[in-house]
């Protein structure tokens, strides 16, 4: 760039003798020339090739799913199959630190006008896991609902049939994590306050696991720790069927799936649980 400041500075003032104005004039014919040959070469790299446009064309299909605010007729016209591989997409890309960057200023903007979200999410308290950020969704694309245990009860229920049958959702997900302090304070059977009706509704997922589990079940023991969390997980499934008729006859119909899964806290990776009605 000094080079180029320098050349521009001598033609930009000429000299008064005949000789500079010729060396100048030379001067300007060689930046010419430079700049329109390395202009050619930049240009003759460019080509779209048919992958190119057909990733382009997958991008731009994908944009309801993925990268922008939907409306309503969007979302009506979503498969919950295609939420939940849109998610599981969004997942890898979470792992790989391949996550879109988008116009946060804009989304807000639209998504004020209205929200109709892909899916609900149940998720645990636990601040290590983002649940938009591991899903690769940004504002306005889930509906997020988070209590430590990741725990059923009426007022989760209402919250989400509100999302499915109210805001048009086509997902229920449960994600529990590994590690997770809720499994094992009800392990150790803590108790304090409110804490304690709260994990009173995870010893089923407890009493369940210790009468499978071959190895010692305690709260020390990861594996163990790993195994109520999938039983906790599985548990809550069940009791979203069952206690929530808004959303079990959404499900027989097609019109959501409920499925679960496990967040690992070591590789970001999502390891889903698709249990049948």
């Amino acid at each position: 760039m000094k080079t180029l400041t320098n050349l521009s500075n001598l033609i930009s003032f000429p000299r008064r003798s005949g000789t500079g104005l010729v060396r100048n004039s030379l001067l300007s014919a060689f930046i010419t020339i430079i700049l329109f040959s390395s202009c050619k070469q930049g240009g003759a790299t460019v080509e779209h090739t048919a992958d190119d446009r057909a990733d382009s064309v997958e991008i731009a299909r994908e944009d309801i799913l993925n990268s922008d605010i939907l409306t309503k007729d969007e979302q009506a016209r979503l498969k919950p199959a295609d939420v939940l591989a849109r998610m599981k997409k969004g997942n890898i890309d979470f792992m790989k630190d391949n996550l879109t960057v988008r116009n946060t200023t804009s989304r807000v903007r639209k998504a004020s006008l209205g929200q109709y979200p892909k899916a609900v999410v149940l998720s645990c308290l636990d601040s290590r896991v983002p649940v938009e950020d591991i899903f690769h969704s940004g504002i306005g694309n889930l509906f997020v609902v988070r209590v430590a245990g990741n725990i059923i009860n009426e007022d989760i229920l209402g919250s989400m049939e509100y999302a499915c049958k109210v805001s048009g959702a086509k997902l229920v997900f449960v994600l529990g994590h590994e590690y997770c302090g809720a499994i094992k304070s009800a392990i150790d059977g803590f108790q304090l306050g409110n804490i304690t009706a709260l994990l009173r509704k995870i010893q089923p997922a407890v009493l369940s696991s210790k009468a499978s589990f071959s190895g010692k079940a305690l709260s020390s023991n990861p594996a163990f720790v790993e195994e109520v969390c999938d039983e906790n997980v599985k548990l809550s499934i069940e009791a979203i069927r069952r206690r929530s008729s808004v959303l079990k006859e959404m499900e027989s119909k097609g019109e959501i799936m409920i499925v679960g899964g496990v967040y690992d806290m070591n590789s970001g990776k999502v390891e889903i649980r698709e249990l049948g009605l």
